[in-house]
């Protein structure tokens, strides 16, 4: 089993930045591809972004391309998502996930071990 811990959500005002961080529990994370989803009030899980077990293979929403950026620390057994130019309709809560793959994925049900979320709130 798989703990993810998120952290480094909060309130910004639109153009701002966060970095999230998402750190994991087992050594064995480095075999695991890991994702960012996102849900805000009223709506499912969208897909944010995804990165493969050795960092070399990225997806991005198109909402997000261009102003997020994800990345893993393997030694820290950590992924991160940094968010700049940040817009209203960024807020959400912000859901780390791993898949036992060591490919990413884009859709919610293709991973298997989720964390509690952190909010992240984008003020006009």
């Amino acid at each position: 089993q798989v703990q993810l811990v998120e952290s480094g959500g909060g309130l910004v005002q639109a153009g701002g930045s966060l970095r999230l961080s998402c750190a994991a529990s087992r050594r064995t994370f480095n075999s695991y591809a890991m994702g960012w989803f996102r849900q805000a009030p009223g709506k499912e899980h969208e897909f944010v972004a995804a990165i493969s077990w050795s960092g070399g293979t990225t997806y991005y929403a198109d909402s997000v391309k261009g102003r997020f950026t994800i990345s893993r620390d393997g030694a820290k057994n950590t992924v991160y998502l940094q968010m700049n130019s940040l817009k209203p309709e960024d807020t959400a809560v912000y859901y780390c996930a791993a898949r036992t793959n060591v490919l990413p994925a884009r859709t919610p049900v293709e991973y298997e071990h989720w964390g509690q979320g952190t909010q992240v709130t984008v003020s006009s």
